[in-house]
């Protein structure tokens, strides 16, 4: 049997609105153009872990954000208007509706210590089942969501892991660290830190994090 191909499903907010509870870092909108380079780079870093994973045929990102639109296109990912402009998951809805394969998943942009390999074992792990998540690292919200042949139905958001197990999802379980870590809050991203970032993230840590040790 062939391997299951899969497209995944990336949302991306206007850069300056994502990310709010990062500001103690970045200085928010008073501090200008850190903030964003900041939620540019956990996306970038998220995407090119995606565009790299094996099991990944297409990588697109439903965002309104030229800048955001640009740097994803330049890693290879396709992208897409907010046409409902309705929120979180009628955006990730519309883009597993320009997915190229039957199989679609949704990945929070916020993974910027993803490995590639990470996501093809919780890829692998969904081919069982016709929808499947991934909680994060709390154990409550969700990183990855699967579909293969049936709706997407994302219910992301606040307790959406329970919400996805409610819907008839099948938790995924395994040894995916850096799948699991998204990024909110400064302990996230120094919890990120200790597992490895990605380029573009790294690049911006020791302007963000103190030096401990």
């Amino acid at each position: 049997m062939d391997p299951v191909r899969w497209s995944v499903v990336v949302p991306a907010k206007r850069l300056g609105a994502a990310k709010t509870r990062l500001h103690p870092l970045t200085g928010g909108p008073a501090a200008g153009d850190r903030h964003a380079v900041l939620v540019l780079a956990l996306l970038a870093d998220t995407v090119a872990a995606a565009r790299a994973c094996p099991a990944v045929d297409d990588v697109v990102v439903v965002t309104d954000d030229d800048r955001a639109a640009a740097a994803v296109a330049a890693l290879g990912a396709r992208t897409v208007p907010d046409a409902p402009d309705r929120g979180l998951n009628p955006a990730l809805a519309h883009g597993a509706g320009a997915a190229v394969t039957a199989a679609v998943a949704a990945l929070s942009s916020d993974l910027p210590a993803l490995r590639p390999a990470e996501l093809a074992a919780a890829l692998a792990a969904a081919e069982g089942a016709p929808r499947g998540f991934v909680a994060d690292a709390a154990g409550t919200g969700t990183t990855l969501l699967t579909a293969a042949g049936v709706p997407l139905d994302p219910r992301f958001g606040r307790g959406s892991a329970a919400a996805h197990t409610a819907a008839g999802a099948l938790p995924l379980g395994g040894d995916w660290p850096g799948l699991r870590r998204d990024v909110d809050t400064p302990a996230d991203l120094a919890a990120a830190a200790a597992l490895g970032l990605g380029p573009a993230t790294a690049a911006l840590l020791p302007r963000l994090l103190p030096r401990t040790g």
